[in-house]
């Protein structure tokens, strides 16, 4: 194990990192309530830390092998949630303990959206910028971000650890740098679109760019206590469903449309833009679940009328099916108390989450279509014993190996969340309130049922360790984080 190689490039990546806190000190200084201070110390304390790390170990640069790169990918993350919670200490307001601080950090970075912080209005301009920018960051991996910035320091076998579902073994381009750039060029321009749409639909340039971040992210957070409802405006909520749609598909798909947009030679343009979505099987499986959902709640809530009118039971109907089920987490009413089964369903549907490769929680949407043919393959086995019949999509033939892997990642994955849960009522949570908590950390949705439909001042110190753990786990997608606990993964 390469492990001065290892501490030298966390150093350089911690380094990089510290950088992000002169953005919120900037926004206090053009707002000037307060913040700028602690933001500077926390930069230099940051700085400080990847420059001793790299410092003493600058020499080493051996290669870095597969079970390094997941080391680093791990590491890396716990020391940046780590690091990222020092102005939560720092700052008088919002008055966080070690432990909640470390909780918001941890929350941020993972875009799981569950806060212990109440009062949002009244915070400083920095405060709220910075909860929002480490959604953003962490959104699409700031493991992928430095691969693209920092191509010198040897990050390529970071890309399958870090990067969620098919992308990690997709030949998007022959070198990780040029891939993760293109990623970015993508990710920053769907941000900057929804940011102007924000603005435009009357949200002020700092909200805009704030609720940018976290949409596109699919975190959640918002620089107000009443979430995207504190708007009041239709325009704001049809225009954070479509981004949180968009957010939510493979970026492989938005990866190879941009490719064959940028072609010039390409004459078939309009039929690549109107085809490339649709041709792709987990995208429409995830349209079938999303239409499903929102179908589903417009005719509870109008049996049970629940709002006073069918626009509005439409305009909310789709907002919270689509917010919850894509583990955005964003509210503009209280979907906790909708009639019926509703909030149950849309809870438990974050389970599936985004598609692979998006900047969704949960399982994906691909491992769940798996999952369903392969019960499917099962059922007609027992009927026609003799049958070979391979799971595939289309042309494209699934191996078992494929197979396998996905129900073991599906068991690892109920494997941790039956321990958390265990562990979070042993801290003291009641079964109910600790079945959301993790349900919502785990699936990095944020908001979900009982004392947990808001916030979690609630939820006991020790318990929001555990939870901490639940949302590297699930953002990690559980198997990267698994695996550095193996006995087998220390062995030469």
């Amino acid at each position: 194990m390469q492990f001065f190689t290892i501490m030298r490039i966390v150093g350089i990546l911690v380094m990089s990192f510290s950088f992000t806190m002169l953005v919120p000190a900037f926004v206090a200084l053009i707002y000037d309530d307060g913040g700028g201070r602690a933001f500077l110390e926390a930069f230099l304390l940051n700085f400080t830390v990847g420059a001793v790390l790299w410092w003493f170990c600058r020499k080493h640069k051996n290669e870095l092998r597969s079970r390094e790169g997941f080391l680093i990918v791990v590491l890396f993350w716990v020391v940046l949630g780590s690091l990222g919670a020092v102005p939560f200490i720092l700052l008088e307001k919002p008055d966080l303990n070690f432990s909640e601080s470390v909780f918001e950090s941890f929350s941020g970075l993972t875009t799981t959206g569950a806060t212990v912080i109440t009062g949002l209005d009244t915070l400083p301009k920095a405060m709220l910028f910075y909860r929002q920018f480490l959604q953003w960051l962490g959104g699409m991996g700031i493991i992928v971000l430095a691969i693209a910035i920092i191509p010198m320091i040897g990050l390529g076998k970071l890309y399958r650890a870090e990067m969620p579902g098919p992308l990690k073994d997709q030949k998007m381009r022959p070198r990780f740098a040029e891939t993760s750039k293109m990623l970015w060029q993508i990710y920053l321009t769907l941000t900057v679109l929804c940011a102007f749409a924000f603005w435009l639909a009357g949200m002020t340039p700092f909200d805009a760019i704030s609720h940018s971040f976290a949409t596109i992210s699919i975190g959640g957070f918002s620089t107000h206590d009443a979430s995207i409802g504190y708007f009041n405006s239709s325009a704001i909520n049809y225009i954070t469903v479509a981004f949180l749609l968009i957010s939510s598909c493979n970026f492989g798909l938005h990866f190879a449309l941009f490719d064959q947009l940028k072609d010039r030679n390409n004459k078939r343009k309009q039929s690549i833009f109107s085809r490339l979505y649709w041709q792709d099987y987990e995208f429409r499986s995830f349209v079938f679940i999303q239409l499903a959902l929102f179908v589903t709640c417009v005719v509870v809530l109008s049996f049970y009328n629940y709002f006073d009118d069918p626009k509005t039971t439409f305009e909310q109907a789709l907002f919270q099916s689509v917010s919850i089920s894509t583990t955005a987490g964003f509210t503009t009413t209280d979907f906790s108390s909708w009639s019926s089964f509703l909030p149950i369903l849309l809870v438990l549907a974050s389970f599936i989450g985004g598609c692979a490769g998006s900047t969704g929680g949960g399982l994906k949407v691909i491992r769940v279509l798996l999952l369903y043919l392969q019960a499917n393959r099962e059922i007609h086995r027992f009927v026609h014993p003799n049958t070979v019949k391979p799971i595939k999509l289309g042309k494209h033939v699934f191996s078992e190996r494929i197979e396998e892997g996905i129900w073991a990642f599906f068991a690892a994955y109920l494997f941790v969340f039956l321990v958390c849960w265990l562990a979070v009522i042993a801290c003291g949570m009641e079964p109910f309130d600790g079945f959301n908590a993790v349900v919502a950390s785990l699936n990095n949705l944020g908001p979900a049922l009982g004392s947990v439909s808001s916030n979690f001042t609630q939820v006991p110190d020790a318990a929001k360790w555990v939870l901490t753990i639940a949302m590297v786990c699930g953002r990690l997608e559980v198997f990267t984080l698994l695996v550095i606990l193996s006995p087998v993964f220390w062995k030469d």
